[in-house]
């Protein structure tokens, strides 16, 4: 945890020099706190790396698309030339990643993260699939990570400003 604090301390100090007056003084304290309430909740004073990467990832502005592409960096292992993700990764990537609407009360259970699983390696023979497989599935948009899409078009929509009047 103090590892993670010092981490976000100079994340968003860096954040401040770019972005003037936009980010909260308070905001690496804030996060840490979100991390510890879904990843340490024994209060042990550890926290995966893995598992915060996660989360960081998961709440960033980015696109979907480069946040599954992340998620994919951080959870998979080098066969050779390409990088796989193995079933025992997916189900700790879905497990980390239920973390954060579980905070809010809207938790998953663990039989969801088992049929989501099942769901991403059907037809796979193999014990681990490339990247291209793991993003088309991620694509059919699985109900137990619904929430990261409807997220990102919620955040997206509040840039939108339209020229017209309404009466």
């Amino acid at each position: 945890v103090q590892q993670i604090s010092e981490m976000l301390k100079k994340l968003f100090q860096r954040a401040r020099l770019e972005k003037p007056g936009q980010v909260d003084p308070r905001a690496a304290e804030f996060t840490l706190s979100l991390l510890v309430a879904m990843y340490d909740r024994c209060g042990t004073g550890y926290i995966k790396t893995r598992s915060a990467a996660a989360a960081l990832i998961a709440l960033s502005g980015d696109t979907v698309l480069a946040k599954y592409r992340a998620f994919f960096q951080f959870y998979s292992v080098p066969d050779g030339k390409v990088a796989l993700i193995t079933r025992s990764a997916l189900r700790s990537l879905l497990t980390d990643l239920n973390q954060i609407p579980a905070i809010v009360g809207e938790s998953c259970t663990p039989s969801c993260v088992e049929i989501a699983t099942r769901s991403c390696f059907h037809g796979v023979l193999n014990s681990a699939i490339v990247e291209e497989k793991f993003l088309s599935w991620l694509r059919l948009e699985p109900a137990v990570l619904l929430w990261l899409p409807t997220c990102y078009r919620l955040s997206a929509t509040k840039m939108i400003f339209h020229q017209a009047r309404c009466r």
